[in-house]
């Protein structure tokens, strides 16, 4: 076990048992929101070795500054996009996250927001709670034989067309930087052309400057009137003013979003645009997920901290771990 005098400052938000779970292993400062964490940074910064955070609190390379024992910057999950790696790099932090710790969560609500979304679960929940039921009783498509396309192919999206193809006869495409040589899945070089070729068009790329709203206007109207957009990745990926129109414009059939790009703030606008089912970045956190990804978390903590390799560095930490 890692020495309880190593000083973590916790950048997110726990349940009790989860935070208490760190606090038996770290000296831990606990600072969840903007102001707690601005205050601990400015108060405590020299003393602090590690940094717990996730992909959407993230760390700045002026932050890194204000710490200037750090050695480790824990993410909890698999996205890391708004962690100035780089930055960490070029002062010999190591970065690690949870690859493959909330694979079926985030499968399982993909699954419920596409179902949700095109079967219009939500809206008819809400009219025939309003009175409305013969109004609710409208008639939407079959899952079965649409055209899955992908954007990413990572575990996440494969665990999504695994279930798509074995359980809905969904045909599948995908496009990613490269493609995989283990699949027969049909891939286009481009997401203008794969969602040409999609019915339903998942978001399951990183974030990040190069993803920066790959889903525009000109990808949305390829998708088309009968086309669904989910994006359980991140919000950057997806250009929401674009989305707002396309929604309104009935230039796509619906979205499902766990993911909003500036969250927590959504924009009104998005919030009244039809056929709009979206949850709270929640996709991730189902018990099992939660327990897995705090594991590993501590896993890679207490590694680093007994003198041992991490175990799961991102990537562009891995030579560096080994």
């Amino acid at each position: 076990m890692a020495p309880a005098s190593v000083d973590l400052l916790v950048l997110i938000p726990f349940s009790a048992p989860e935070l208490a779970r760190l606090q038996a292993a770290f000296t831990v400062t606990y600072a969840p929101t903007p102001d707690l964490r601005a205050a601990a940074i400015a108060a405590d910064g020299p003393k602090f070795r590690a940094v717990l955070t996730h992909g959407t609190a993230g760390l700045t390379a002026a932050e890194m500054d204000a710490l200037p024992k750090l050695e480790m910057i824990s993410c909890y999950g698999v996205g890391y996009d708004r962690i100035d790696v780089p930055a960490a790099i070029a002062r010999n932090i190591i970065v690690t996250h949870g690859p493959g710790t909330n694979t079926i969560s985030v499968a399982d609500h993909t699954m419920a927001l596409m179902l949700s979304v095109i079967r219009a679960i939500a809206v008819s929940d809400q009219e025939v709670r309003a009175g409305s039921w013969h109004d609710a009783r409208r008639t939407t498509p079959e899952l079965t034989g649409l055209r899955l396309g992908l954007i990413g192919f990572g575990a996440i999206a494969r665990e999504v067309a695994r279930r798509c193809n074995a359980g809905f006869a969904m045909s599948v495409a995908y496009h990613s930087r490269r493609r995989a040589a283990d699949t027969d899945y049909t891939y286009y070089d481009t997401v203008l052309a794969l969602a040409e070729a999609s019915d339903v068009l998942v978001v399951a790329a990183p974030g990040g400057a190069q993803t920066r709203h790959m889903v525009n206007a000109a990808v949305l109207t390829a998708l088309g009137p009968q086309g669904y957009l989910i994006n359980i990745a991140r919000g950057s990926l997806v250009d929401t003013e674009a989305l707002i129109a396309a929604l309104n414009d009935h230039r796509i059939a619906g979205a499902g979003l766990d993911v909003v790009d500036g969250e927590p703030a959504v924009p009104p606008a998005l919030l009244t645009a039809p056929n709009l089912v979206i949850t709270p970045h929640s996709a991730g956190r189902s018990p099992n997920s939660v327990d897995n990804m705090s594991a590993l978390a501590l896993k890679n903590l207490n590694a680093h901290f007994s003198g041992r390799p991490v175990l799961t560095p991102v990537p562009e930490c891995a030579p560096k771990a080994a």
